[in-house]
C-alpha cells in the first residue's frame, strides 16, 4: 500500500504472522467450526485466549486425539509455528550482518537448548525426528523427515537478507526438519510472494507470477486457490451464503484423508501443503485489500481451525508485508506475550537498524 515503508512492511510481515499466530493458540487443532463458533460466543475471535479456552482446555486434533497441545502456553503466548519463526530471529539477531548464507549447522546448537528447556509448545513429529538425528550424528545435508506439512519458521529473514534468493535459502534452510518437496516449496512460495511485497507487489499479483515461476504443483494449488475465492466472492454463489463459507471453501479444496476410519476428514483444514498453501492463499485473495482486512484475515483463519497457525503465519506475513505494522490493532500489541522482546531482536536485523 502507498503509505506504507519498506521497514514497516518488514516489520508488518514479522508481527503480523506471530500476531496471528497467537490468536490460533486458543483453537489450534480443533478441527470443528462450528464448535469454536459457539465457543466464542457465535462471533470471531476478538482476543488472545489460552490452549482450549471456552472449550474446556483441550481441541480435538484429528489422528492425535483430544489434549491441550501446547501445555506450557497461556493467553498472548504462541503455537511451536510461532516459536520456531522467533528461534529463527533470536538466530539472526546473534549473527553478525556478514554471516550469509543461512546456516543449519549454525542454528542447531541454538535450536537444540530452546527444545530442551521449557518449549512449552507440541512438538512434531519432524522435530522429534531430526532432533533424533542430531543426537545420532546424522549429517546436517541429511537431517530431517518427509512430512508434507508447510512449517514457515523463515519470516525474520525478510529484515536480514535483501535479495529474494536469499530469503529463499533462508525459508528452505530454516525448515531443516522437513525434506518433502512440497513442503519446502510451500515455504520458497511464501518467501518468494512476501519479498516481492515487501518490494512494493501487490499480493495478488506476487501470488500469481510465483505460481508461474514455480509451476507445477504449487500453480494448480494458487490455480485452485484463485477460483475458491471467486467462487466465495460471488453474490449469487451458493457458497457465499453459508455461514461458514470460509470453513467450507478450505476442506473443499483437498482430498479426504482417511486417518482412522472414525474420523476421516478433509486435508483442506489439516497439515499438509495441499492444504495450508491454498487455504492461506485464499484468506489472502479474500481479505489484502480490504479495511481493517489483516485484522479481519486473522480472526477468519482462527475461527476455522485445524491446523489454522501454520496457515497464519503465511497469511500474517504477506497481508502485514502489504498493509504495514499499523494495520496490527493495538489490542493485539499490547498483549502479544514476545511483543517487546521480538521488536528489540528485529530492529538488530540488518534491514532495520
Amino acid at each position: 500500500m502507498d503509505n506504507v515503508t519498506k521497514q514497516d512492511a518488514i516489520r508488518g510481515a514479522f508481527f503480523s504472522s506471530i500476531v496471528g499466530d497467537a490468536l490460533c493458540l486458543g483453537s489450534h487443532y480443533e478441527y470443528d467450526a462450528q464448535k469454536i463458533y459457539k465457543a466464542y460466543g457465535n462471533k470471531p475471535i476478538e482476543k488472545f485466549m489460552s490452549p482450549g479456552e471456552m472449550m474446556g482446555g483441550e481441541t480435538h486434533g484429528i489422528g492425535w486425539g483430544q489434549r491441550n497441545y501446547h501445555p506450557g502456553k497461556k493467553a498472548g503466548g504462541t503455537t511451536d509455528y510461532g516459536d520456531y519463526n522467533i528461534v529463527v530471529l533470536e538466530h539472526l539477531a546473534a549473527i553478525s550482518d556478514e554471516v550469509r548464507p543461512f546456516s543449519v549447522a549454525n542454528i542447531i546448537p541454538h535450536w537444540m537448548n530452546r527444545l530442551e528447556n521449557g518449549w512449552g509448545s507440541w512438538i512434531c513429529t519432524m522435530t522429534k525426528e531430526t532432533y533424533a538425528q542430531v543426537k545420532q550424528g546424522v549429517p546436517v545435508e541429511r537431517l530431517g523427515a518427509g512430512s508434507n506439512a508447510m512449517a514457515i519458521r523463515h519470516v525474520a529473514a525478510h529484515a536480514y537478507y535483501d535479495t529474494e534468493e536469499e530469503v529463499v535459502d533462508a525459508a528452505r534452510k530454516s525448515m531443516f526438519t522437513h525434506i518433502h518437496p512440497e513442503a519446502l516449496g510451500g515455504g520458497e512460495f511464501f518467501a518468494r510472494v512476501t519479498h516481492r511485497v515487501i518490494n512494493g507487489e501487490k499480493p495478488q499479483d506476487a501470488i500469481e507470477m510465483v505460481a508461474v515461476q514455480m509451476g507445477g504443483f504449487f500453480q494448480e494449488k494458487v490455480s485452485q486457490a484463485i477460483a475458491k475465492f471467486q467462487e466465495e466472492s460471488d453474490p449469487t454463489s451458493s457458497l457465499s451464503k453459508e455461514l461458514f463459507s470460509d470453513d467450507l471453501a478450505i476442506t473443499s479444496m483437498a482430498r479426504l484423508w482417511d486417518v482412522g476410519r472414525s474420523e476421516p476428514i478433509k486435508v483442506g483444514k489439516a497439515s499438509p501443503s495441499e492444504g495450508t498453501l491454498p487455504g492461506a492463499v485464499y484468506f489472502i485473495l479474500k481479505y489484502a485489500e480490504k479495511e481493517n482486512g489483516l485484522k479481519h484475515a486473522l480472526q477468519a483463519n482462527a475461527m476455522v481451525g485445524g491446523d489454522n497457525a501454520s496457515r497464519s503465519i503465511a497469511i500474517g506475513m504477506v497481508i502485514g508485508a502489504y498493509q504495514g505494522i499499523n494495520a496490527i490493532p493495538q489490542e493485539w500489541k499490547d498483549t502479544l506475550e514476545q511483543w517487546e522482546y521480538c521488536e528489540n531482536l528485529l530492529n538488530k536485523l540488518p534491514l532495520l537498524k
